[in-house]
């Protein structure tokens, strides 16, 4: 042990007689002169090192490329237009029926008849369910036979009014003995009146004994079939024995936020077009703008609006939800660059572009994003030649080769 730390002191006090020796070199020859050659060696490369400039026979640093040396970077490019551009949104929409009627019963009675298949399509007017109407009928039947008893009482009366008036005149009669009599004729003329009533409440009731459809649409499922008793009143869901939804033309209802509401009115208003896909479906459908709502929710910040649609082809279901894509206007001669070709940088915004084979940054304001492309509101003209694969790789000067992009590479 007392070797090995002898060893290191005489190891380590050689180092310091050399490192000395390279400012000194006279006094390692003096105190060591076994290491004087490494001493005036070192003696020798001090001024060099010191000076920067590189000395014979001494290991030289790499040397560093100028800006755009090197080997070409590869890079995709595309291009930047100038054209008419549409501002378009997109949102997801909720296909609603623009009438739905809940069929129920205005009277008790027993299903008589159903003429409609679960799901058929109907027009307004078609006959859907029959009730038991022989009540109603019987009923209606008293009702006439009571006018036919009261006009032929007021025959009678119209008589005994005539023959009193002649007794009056030839004072063969008090006159007490007319006013009574016309007093009864006003009295069965009231009756005929309610009798009349009475069998119009009766036709009214037996045209609700025959439900129709009110509007032009698709039937559900008939809740309740033949045989059941069919109750008025009952509001909730057993009480409804049918609906009825109206599927052409039809609604598909959507919200946008309240920043866009100017802009959505001045849409209606010039007839914004609104296209459909329904999810799920390749097809799309074509309508417009129908209607705002005329406040906005407080809660969300939003505002509901309609689009309404032909939909002769029942391809848009009421309550299926489809992407929607509303064609606000279309802005002319706007700057439009590839998604991929916008950077962000500490300053901001900006792009590569190239000229005679070299990268430049240019730096540019960046709006909306729609279609792969982003609307550069400054910064480019149009034309520009810019990087959208491989910026990575660069800085302002390298110089790039152009390779075409992978298929099936976004």
């Amino acid at each position: 042990m007392g070797f090995r730390r002898f060893a290191a002191w005489l190891i380590g006090l050689a180092a310091i007689l050399i490192a000395a020796g390279a400012y000194r070199p006279d006094l390692v020859k003096t105190w060591a002169p076994n290491l004087a050659p490494q001493a005036e060696a070192l003696h020798a490369l001090l001024p060099a090192a010191l000076a920067g400039t590189p000395v014979a026979g001494a290991p030289q640093p790499a040397a560093q490329p100028p800006a755009g040396g090197g080997p070409p970077v590869p890079v995709v490019v595309g291009q930047v237009l100038r054209k008419d551009f549409p501002w378009r949104i997109d949102a997801i929409g909720t296909v609603q029926p623009i009438a739905s009627v809940a069929l129920r019963t205005h009277l008790d009675a027993t299903i008589d008849k159903v003429l409609v298949a679960d799901g058929a399509a109907v027009k307004r007017g078609d006959v859907l369910i029959k009730l038991d109407s022989r009540q109603v009928e019987a009923q209606l039947k008293g009702a006439e036979a009571q006018l036919a008893k009261d006009q032929a009482q007021l025959e009678q009366n119209k008589r005994d009014v005539v023959r009193d008036a002649d007794l009056v005149a030839r004072a063969a009669t008090p006159t007490i003995n007319l006013d009574n009599a016309k007093t009864t004729q006003a009295t069965t003329e009231a009756a005929i009146l309610g009798d009349k009533a009475a069998i119009d409440n009766f036709k009214v009731q037996l045209d609700w004994l025959t439900i129709a459809a009110p509007i032009t649409g698709r039937v559900g499922v008939i809740n309740l079939k033949e045989g059941n008793l069919a109750k008025a009143g009952d509001n909730s869901a057993a009480g409804v024995l049918a609906t009825i939804n109206q599927i052409s033309p039809i609604y598909a209802a959507f919200s946008i936020t309240q920043t866009m509401l100017p802009s959505l009115r001045e849409a209606m208003a010039a007839g914004a077009k609104v296209t459909a896909t329904p999810q799920g479906s390749l097809k799309t459908a074509t309508g417009r703008l129908a209607l705002i709502e005329n406040a906005i929710d407080p809660g969300t910040g939003t505002i509901l609006a309609r689009a309404i649609f032909d939909n002769a082809d029942e391809m848009m279901w009421p309550g299926q939800l489809c992407n929607l894509s509303i064609t606000l206007r279309d802005e002319p001669d706007t700057v439009v660059a590839p998604r991929e070709a916008v950077q962000v940088g500490q300053s901001g915004n900006f792009v590569f572009t190239i000229v005679d084979g070299r990268a430049h940054v240019q730096p540019v304001v960046a709006g909306r994003n729609q279609d792969g492309m982003i609307v550069v509101t400054k910064g480019l003209a149009g034309g520009e030649t810019v990087v959208i694969d491989g910026a990575l790789l660069l800085r302002e000067g390298t110089t790039v080769s152009i390779r075409e992009a992978q298929k099936g590479a976004s």
